[in-house]
């Protein structure tokens, strides 16, 4: 949870870093044009040129905004293959997000946990209180050991057995919704190049009612064909960084349930000849 949230931070920060950049930009732009008005009652010439000045200056900083650019070059390209890379854009961003809480929220410090659980085996001789610390502590790794615990009774094979099955389910858990991850990892691009061909026969439609192959003709429909694909590519690359960080984050837990597991057989082996 805390990393999602630093990630957010880390956004915002950058959102108002830009926010801020853009409005000092148009504060520069906006200089001249006071100054313009200022001697316009004594040069009508001069007022003109350094109007016409602060209308570049203004048309510069708008070009160069960062956001502004985005917004104009998403606009440009056909709204209908946008639009559908945007979808896929929201939506794998919800499952990374669903994926990177889920997976914060399932690390607990195994290492206490385990050493309460052997206390109350090992040291107290009490079964029902290693179930309590078992039942009362969050994530998979826990829920093994409950189920493990569960079995004490019938024998150190059935607890093995009990522990392997569940473990494999709860590892099955941890990759839940990865598929569609994936899925919108592999649409994005698809998606960017079907508008690239859309794009084509755009361009290609427009030559054959101008009757004419000059770059005017053509711009407006290979625009729409490379913005798309541009489009669909950064949203993939995204998306891919989210997916990998969650894949080392279920390797990381997956490999503590391991560990874990084996700690939990080798207590109860100890608990088994205390008996």
């Amino acid at each position: 949870m805390k990393k999602v949230f630093a990630i957010i931070a880390l956004m915002g920060v950058f959102t108002f870093g830009m926010t801020q950049s853009v409005s000092a930009q148009d504060e520069e732009a906006a200089a001249p044009a006071d100054s313009a008005q200022v001697d316009s009652a004594a040069a009508p010439a001069e007022e003109a040129q350094a109007e016409e000045v602060a209308a570049d200056d203004e048309a510069q900083v708008e070009e160069t905004g960062f956001y502004k650019g985005v917004k104009k070059k998403f606009i440009e390209g056909d709204a209908g293959f946008m639009a559908l890379v945007s979808v896929a854009l929201i939506l794998g961003l919800a499952f990374c997000i669903e994926r990177i809480v889920y997976l914060s929220l399932s690390k607990v410090n195994t290492v206490k946990m385990i050493d309460a659980i052997e206390d109350a085996l090992l040291n107290k001789n009490d079964l029902e209180a290693a179930k309590e610390i078992a039942r009362e502590t969050r994530g998979p790794i826990a829920s093994i050991f409950y189920q493990g615990l569960l079995r004490m009774d019938e024998g150190a094979d059935q607890v093995e057995k009990t522990v392997v099955a569940y473990g494999a389910v709860q590892a099955s858990g941890l990759e839940k919704n990865c598929s569609w991850i994936t899925l919108f990892i592999g649409m994005a691009p698809s998606l960017g190049f079907l508008g690239t061909v859309f794009g084509m026969v755009q361009a290609f439609d427009d030559i054959q009612k101008a009757g004419d192959i000059s770059p005017t003709v053509v711009a407006g429909g290979m625009k729409v064909a490379l913005l798309t694909t541009i489009f669909g590519i950064i949203v993939a690359l995204v998306l891919q960084v989210f997916y990998n960080y969650i894949l080392a984050e279920i390797e990381g837990l997956t490999s503590k349930m391991e560990d874990s597991t084996i700690s939990l057989l080798d207590i109860v082996a100890k608990y088994n000849l205390k008996k």
